[in-house]
Formats: structure tokens, C-alpha cells, sequence
């Protein structure tokens, strides 16, 4: 391989960091990375919101479902799917911005993931470790609020960032068989393959918990799908100026 496909494939997350800072010239060298990305038509939809004060920190922590290294890791970020500039640049022209669309809705939030995953890799290629928090949903409208966002602007998740404290293993993924098809959707051979990985996933939890974890990756997601997934998310993003037609 190479070392760019060696890093990516060492991906771990991380929530134990040192107390080491990380420089803000760093973060600034991130986000541009970030940028570098790859953006739908051109739209540049992304906004990071670098968050420093401790009273802020704590409310996203608690906001995130309690996860405290959202308050002490050395870096924390927001990533922001944002439409807003976009209707300032309709304005410099005299034209109406047609919003609302589900495609912009799209186009916004992969730009973010785009973006995100981008400035991760950057950051491990420094050192760093990162975790994403996808608990900030949970209160999505307190984020909004604690951030001061406007209409056509909204948290897609949070990033931890600083200098690992921990060295976890890598998480095995799913078979590539069954990620990776020819031609056509062909699953006929994913339960079987399935069972496999789910073996490989048991052994890794106890493995990594010391036997106090023992689920395979079947379980996980079907004790987790049978649940609602934040229903409050679709009221939230319509009151936003998203998915509205």
C-alpha cells in the first residue's frame, strides 16, 4: 500500500487526550484542509464553529448526552451545514434564492461530511486523534440556540480533537464482499458472510472491554433500529428552512 491508505485504515476514535494544546495554527491548517475538499457544484456549504469558552463546552457536553470529553478535549468544533451565504450572494444579484429543497438539504450536509472527514485525516496525519459527536441531535435546538444560528444553518455534529491519550484498536468494518458489489445489488451470500463478521465483532468488544461487552455488530444495529432516531430532527430542519419540498 502507501502511507496516505495505511493512515486511513488505522482510523480510531479517540476520547482520551493529553494535555497537550493544540495550536490554533494547527486547527487553521485543518480547516483549510477541510476546504480542500470536494463540494457540490461549487457551493461551499460548510461552516466550523470553533468552540473555546468552558461554559459552552459544559452545555454541549450535557446537550451531547452527557459525554464529557466533549468539555475537556483540547479542540472542540461544530461543523455546520449552511445555506445562509448563499442567500447573501442571491441578494448581491438581485435574485431570489429558491430554498427549501431536499437536494439542498443534501448537497449541504455532504459537504459537511466531506469536509469533516478531510480535516480528520489531516489531524492524524499530525498526531491527532479525533472522535465525531453525533449527540449534539439529541438537542439540536439548544445547539442552535448556544450558537446563535440563523435560518438555513444547522449543527451536523461536533469533532473532539487533540492528542491521543489512549491507543484503542481498530474497529474491523464490515467484509468487503459485502460492501463492494459487481454490476449489480447481490446479497444472496450477506447472511452467511454476516454471521462471520458478527463473530469477528464479539470477539473484538471483549477483547477491547475485557469481557464486560459481548454483542456482535447484528445486535448492535438492530437494538439500536428498533428504536426511534430523534424524531424531533424533521420539525427542527423544516422550522430551519430545509427539507420543505
Amino acid at each position: 500500500m502507501n502511507p496516505v491508505i495505511d493512515l486511513l485504515k488505522s482510523h480510531r476514535s479517540i476520547r482520551k487526550f493529553t494535555d497537550q494544546p493544540v495550536e490554533q495554527a494547527v486547527i487553521e491548517q485543518l480547516v483549510q484542509a477541510g476546504q480542500a475538499a470536494a463540494t457540490s457544484s461549487f457551493i461551499q456549504a460548510c461552516t466550523v464553529i470553533q468552540i473555546s469558552n468552558p461554559d459552552s463546552r459544559a452545555k454541549l457536553a450535557e446537550y451531547a448526552g452527557g459525554q464529557a470529553y466533549v468539555a475537556s478535549a483540547p479542540q472542540f468544533l461544530v461543523f455546520c451545514a449552511d445555506m445562509k451565504r448563499h442567500q447573501l450572494a442571491c441578494g448581491m444579484h438581485d435574485a431570489e434564492m429558491q430554498s427549501g429543497y431536499t437536494e439542498q438539504f443534501l448537497t449541504a450536509s455532504l459537504d459537511c461530511a466531506l469536509f469533516a472527514q478531510n480535516l480528520v485525516v489531516a489531524a492524524e496525519s499530525l498526531g491527532l486523534g479525533a472522535v465525531y459527536i453525533g449527540g449534539l441531535r439529541n438537542k439540536i435546538a439548544e445547539v442552535a440556540d448556544l450558537l446563535n444560528l440563523p435560518e438555513l444553518v444547522y449543527p451536523v455534529f461536533g469533532l473532539c480533537l487533540g492528542y491521543p491519550d489512549q491507543n484503542p484498536e481498530v474497529k474491523p468494518r464490515l467484509p468487503l464482499s459485502m460492501v463492494l458489489k459487481q454490476e449489480r445489488y447481490d446479497d444472496s451470500a450477506d447472511a452467511e458472510t454476516l454471521a462471520d463478521y458478527d463473530k469477528l465483532v464479539r470477539e473484538y468488544y471483549q477483547t477491547r472491554t475485557g469481557g464486560t461487552k459481548d454483542m456482535s455488530w447484528s445486535e448492535q444495529i438492530s437494538g439500536m433500529l428498533v428504536k426511534e432516531a430523534r424524531p424531533h430532527m424533521l420539525p427542527f430542519l423544516q422550522q430551519r428552512g430545509f427539507l420543505e419540498k
